[in-house]
């Protein structure tokens, strides 16, 4: 049976929504014939989504887009009370905004910030605004926050995404808990982890999921109550996510060095490794 937040008349707040994933979650819950505000620092791209997705909307004026910086704590505010006033509320908030800012151990340390803002306090402006409505509502509601699976097997050469992504991570498994925990059980939370996407403007090459497909897979996801949500692609399979996932968590049951994947000393190890 389909999940009730996601049928007809329901509403969809997505942010990050002007391209990738976020465009790709909008242009489907709008066939699917959701209600959809898309969210995202303005620009054409933002603009040009509306469109797109209300073109695919057969319900007059279901669609809008509303520029937002998400790392805005009173932003984020002003965008829940703007959803409630023009649809009663949200019943999905995929909550996918995302900065790759600050690659290095070295670079800026307000790309740093500006990243970990983005990436991590947007997620938590996001839900503390959108859940107490979706609580008191007492109908089906979803929270869907974007992580990585760099949040979980941290690949050296982008420190504080992966820093950001894996608090994500912890940020949702608490929330999902506190759920469930204290009876608010009409709402979930899930976590959305995508492999190798082909995002942005970026040009598709072999290998990558696109965004549709990580879309589908969300669904399929939520249909089955799934919390972790991960995403294979056309180049790791699940079977070598799991394997790289279980090898992880050994550096620390087996007191391996950090991220002993990619230390010579032990990679070897890694090669042959059978979960």
């Amino acid at each position: 049976m389909q999940h009730q937040a996601l049928t007809a008349g329901k509403t969809a707040v997505i942010t990050g929504a002007a391209l990738g994933i976020g465009r790709a979650a909008a242009l489907r819950f709008a066939e699917m014939g959701l209600k959809v505000c898309l969210v995202d620092l303005p620009s054409a791209d933002l603009k040009e989504a509306e469109e797109a997705v209300a073109a695919k909307s057969s319900i007059p004026g279901s669609v809008i887009s509303v520029p937002t910086d998400v790392s805005d704590a009173q932003a984020i505010q002003s965008l829940a009370a703007t959803v409630r006033e023009k649809f009663g509320g949200a019943d999905i908030l995929l909550n996918n905004a995302a900065s790759r800012a600050g690659r290095g151990f070295d670079a800026d340390i307000e790309e740093w910030r500006q990243l970990v803002e983005v990436n991590l306090w947007g997620v938590i402006y996001g839900t503390r605004a959108f859940l107490p409505g979706m609580r008191e509502r007492g109908t089906p509601a979803v929270i869907v926050n974007t992580g990585s699976k760099q949040g979980i097997t941290n690949p050296p050469g982008h420190p504080v995404y992966n820093l950001s992504k894996a608090a994500v991570k912890s940020y949702t498994e608490s929330l999902a808990h506190e759920l469930r925990s204290t009876g608010a059980d009409n709402v979930t939370a899930h976590l959305l982890i995508p492999g190798w996407t082909t995002t942005g403007k970026n040009t598709h090459r072999p290998g990558a999921w696109l965004p549709d497909q990580v879309v589908e897979r969300m669904l399929q996801g939520i249909e089955a109550g799934s919390f972790y949500i991960v995403c294979p692609d056309d180049e790791v399979s699940e079977e070598e996510d799991r394997r790289r996932i279980l090898w992880g968590a050994g550096d620390i049951t087996e007191n391996r060095p950090a991220l002993s994947r990619w230390d010579p000393t032990v990679e070897h190890a890694y090669h042959v490794f059978k979960p």
